[in-house]
């Protein structure tokens, strides 16, 4: 049985609350990413949100405010649904499917993040059969995002 170890994308970048969305967006490009864990600080890495390209468009954008003039803590997704790193990788995919999200930081034993879980993961690195089924569900139409 694969633990989320064995899944998981290692190293991913982070910020912090007081970022700028601006400063998080350039991140994103340059590290190729959709998600960026919001830490506490930079040593502990305890992560207290997310901050995801969506929130960037849908909750600034689309609703008329300017991302070159906020920050992180203003638009993150807080708390953080996390998962452990010695976790069964069908544990992890149930609460993407549950909670329906295409992303999970991944935090070690003391609670510091160490990696990220992404959809892209899974299919690169389970079965068909468990890629389908996860992208299945977790796509299946929830509540809209509210800011």
């Amino acid at each position: 049985m694969k633990q989320v170890k064995d899944v998981m994308s290692s190293h991913p970048v982070t910020c912090l609350a007081d970022a700028t969305l601006e400063h998080v967006a350039k991140l994103m490009l340059e590290h190729d990413c959709g998600e960026i864990p919001v830490v506490d600080s930079e040593k502990s890495l305890s992560p207290i949100g997310v901050i995801t390209d969506r929130d960037i468009c849908i909750r600034t954008l689309a609703l008329g405010k300017n991302p070159l003039l906020l920050k992180v803590r203003d638009f993150m997704t807080s708390p953080v649904t996390v998962v452990q790193v010695d976790k069964p990788i069908e544990t992890c995919c149930e609460m993407m499917e549950t909670k329906k999200i295409r992303r999970v930081p991944v935090v070690d034993l003391n609670g510091k993040i160490c990696g990220m879980i992404s959809l892209a993961d899974i299919a690169n690195k389970l079965d068909e059969a468990i890629t389908s089924e996860v992208v299945k569900n977790v796509s299946q139409p929830g509540k809209p995002l509210v800011a």
